[in-house]
């Protein structure tokens, strides 16, 4: 029969970890302080990534609406139809 010894490995770890925390001295202000700093990198982060989008926006917009006056009023974009011509379809089915 083997002989089960009563500390594990796991056992050990964990009296040495309990140990070594127990010694650890906390300083009550550098959590708030670290909270604060993360706290406003993110503030920091979500600015610059609203300034990016507001920039993406306008952009696209100004493209856009360059890109449409730039076009001849002679040309239609949308519909390819004769001012004035009123086309009926064959049958009632399909193009003229």
């Amino acid at each position: 029969m083997t002989e089960r010894r009563p500390d594990t490995t796991a056992d050990q770890l964990r009296d040495v970890f309990d140990a070594l925390a127990a010694t650890v001295s906390e300083s009550p202000p550098a959590y708030s302080k670290a909270l604060a700093g993360w706290r406003r990198r993110e503030r920091r982060r979500r600015l610059r990534l609203a300034i990016l989008v507001a920039i993406v926006f306008a952009a696209a917009n100004a493209i856009g609406l360059w890109a449409l006056n730039r076009a001849s009023p002679d040309v239609h974009i949308i519909f390819n139809d004769t001012p004035g011509v009123t086309a009926t379809p064959r049958d009632g089915f399909g193009p003229p």
